[in-house]
């Protein structure tokens, strides 16, 4: 019995953890994750307190990419992508660059690379200033419904077919 039981917490092990990649990374037409910003200087950035506007992202350089996710990331620096390639999960956004607060509500809608923060370590996008508004009134709960929520869609297609209202990206075409 013992041995049964420990099989079964490994094949959930290993399904759990096949699973967190499933699904595809949001990919908008610039043909690269995050609408081609670098997600390793948003830990570099000063994050402004929740009812701010957060400071631009720094767009990537096209000769500085790498592969996560089924998806292909660019930097602005070699020494960023360095960083990201030692650890790419610990710099990837959470929901597979998806926003954070349509996550929330159940579905997949674009991320907006400006709109973001980072929490406990994690980088989360949004997809409309009204829309973070509505994150921040209860980003614990709105953090909680989001995981629960992500079991279930995160292997659904991406929002890739989807633009970011009011978006144009500075960073480079794939």
């Amino acid at each position: 019995m013992k041995t049964k039981n420990t099989l079964f917490a490994a094949i959930a092990a290993m399904t759990f953890a096949t699973s967190a990649f499933a699904g595809e990374q949001y990919v908008d037409p610039t043909g690269f994750a995050v609408s081609g910003y670098d997600v390793v200087a948003y830990f570099d950035l000063e994050q402004s307190p929740v009812g701010s506007a957060q400071p631009a992202a720094v767009p990537g350089n096209k000769d500085y990419t790498s592969s996560y996710n089924g998806a292909t990331f660019a930097f602005s620096s070699a020494e960023n992508k360095a960083r990201f390639d030692a650890d790419p999960a610990a710099f990837a956004p959470q929901y597979d660059g998806h926003c954070a607060y349509g996550v929330s509500k159940g579905g997949k809608v674009p991320g907006n690379p400006n709109l973001w923060r980072i929490l406990d370590g994690k980088l989360y996008l949004n997809i409309t200033p009204n829309v973070v508004g509505f994150w921040e009134e209860d980003i614990p709960g709105n953090l909680t419904l989001a995981e629960n929520n992500w079991v279930s869609i995160e292997p659904a297609a991406s929002a890739s077919g989807k633009e970011i209202p009011q978006f144009s990206s500075a960073a480079p075409l794939q």
